[in-house]
């Protein structure tokens, strides 16, 4: 069902290895305006492909490419070859070692009515749309969408393993990450990937907009030539396995701030309606108090802090127009009767709203709110990967904000060219 193929990375010349670090990018989305204009500084840097600055901005990309093409900075590889990538990182407050592995290789570009590949989130228009119009003046994909697929077999990981015994790259990222990537040139090994994955469901872990991007313009290219072998037809992606023990979905939390008339008081009286409600003392400790249980979450407030959890006989009350799996989520909970019954923003206005905010970061939440940079801080749990399989096999999408794959795949070690010359 999924259809991938390798393909010829374009990469930085062997003449920049030795700083390849000072290349690579994270996405845009998840780093400061402080670190871009770092990122902006260095001529070279894969930010100026993936987010160009100014105007005319996808314009001023192709002739970045180009001057890049033209002075040997960047070069395609001989063959068409997968590409092993290795994440190697720890989480917060736990030393043990960890690894992601996967590969970037290409993939169609397939219509999410075609249920091959699969969304758990929804896209903003004008995000897709900016990505279309760098493809439309680059032909080139320049971070890798995040993909999921599903092999209880793990039987890819042997050849990757082997082939990372050579890398060619290998760093420390912006996040503490080490990040490895080798190449994978023999065909029969390509072969085996290519049939491993012929039956698999693909979901979208990361890069929806990037995705987006490309399918649309797919769709554009074939009312003008519909040739089912052309590039335009594929996206770049990058493949790890659901069933590894180090595929990480880390908790995003909620910032409510600007409130109308905030009244901590009757915010209380509010919530005692719907949830049991207990103060913490150990503020720190809230993540703690909520870990693992159901319907359970923490407020952080100015000095004081609490653990709710959803009265059980309320739940039958939740009106929004779900399957029983999307309701009994924790995060559909959280909006129904928290931010849409006790603060009074509904549903529809909420991923819209100016009062709603999204911070992974605990610490940063106990900041903002202590600063006054936001009413409340509402702490949640992490999704499970059964659960985000779960939603998208039913043909539904998570609620919004509702996972953040770590660590986040970093942008820059190759780029994949759509374009016509470089089939």
């Amino acid at each position: 069902m999924a259809e991938i193929r390798p393909f010829r990375a374009w990469r930085y010349h062997s003449k920049h290895t030795h700083r390849i670090d000072s290349l690579v990018s994270p996405l845009f989305d998840v780093i400061s305006e402080k670190q871009r204009k770092q990122l902006y500084a260095e001529p070279l840097n894969s930010m100026h492909l993936s987010v160009p600055l100014g105007e005319n901005s996808a314009l001023r990309a192709k002739q970045k490419l180009s001057e890049w093409k033209n002075n040997g900075d960047i070069v395609q590889d001989p063959e068409p070859s997968i590409y092993v990538y290795y994440q190697y990182f720890c989480l917060p407050n736990d030393p043990v070692k960890r690894v992601r592995k996967g590969f970037v290789c290409f993939i169609k570009a397939y219509d999410y009515k075609e249920g091959i590949v699969l969304r758990h989130e929804n896209t903003i228009p004008h995000s897709v749309n900016d990505r279309i119009e760098l493809l439309e003046q680059t032909h080139l994909n320049v971070s890798p969408t995040h993909g999921l697929y599903t092999d209880t077999d793990f039987g890819l990981e042997p050849y990757m393993d082997a082939a990372m015994e050579s890398p060619i790259y290998e760093i420390e990222d912006y996040q503490g990450v080490t990040d490895a990537f080798a190449i994978i040139r023999h065909p029969e090994v390509i072969r085996f990937f290519q049939e491993k994955l012929a039956n698999q469901k693909i979901i979208l872990a990361d890069g929806h907009h990037r995705y987006a991007g490309s399918l649309q313009y797919r769709k554009q290219m074939m009312q003008k030539l519909d040739d089912g072998e052309a590039l335009y037809n594929y996206h770049m992606i990058y493949l790890t396995n659901t069933e590894a023990d180090d595929l990480r979905i880390l908790p995003t939390h909620r910032l409510i701030k600007d409130l109308p008339r905030f009244d901590v008081s009757q915010l209380l009286k509010d919530i005692t309606r719907f949830f049991y409600v207990k103060e913490v003392e150990d503020t720190s400790a809230i993540n703690e108090f909520i870990m693992g249980k159901k319907w359970c979450y923490g407020v952080l407030l100015a000095e004081k802090a609490f653990v709710i959890k959803l009265r059980e006989e309320q739940f039958k009350d939740l009106q929004w127009q779900f399957p029983e799996k999307i309701k009994a989520l924790d995060l559909t909970v959280l909006h129904y009767f928290f931010i849409e019954k006790v603060l009074g923003i509904p549903g529809k206005y909420q991923r819209s709203s100016q009062h709603i905010d999204f911070e992974r970061n605990l610490l940063a939440c106990y900041q903002k709110v202590n600063s006054g940079r936001a009413d409340m801080a509402l702490i949640t749990n992490e999704v499970h990967i059964d659960q985000v399989k779960e939603v998208c096999y039913s043909g539904y999408t998570l609620p919004q904000k509702s996972t953040y794959f770590y660590p986040k795949v970093v942008c820059g070690f190759l780029f994949g060219s759509i374009s016509p010359e470089d089939a």
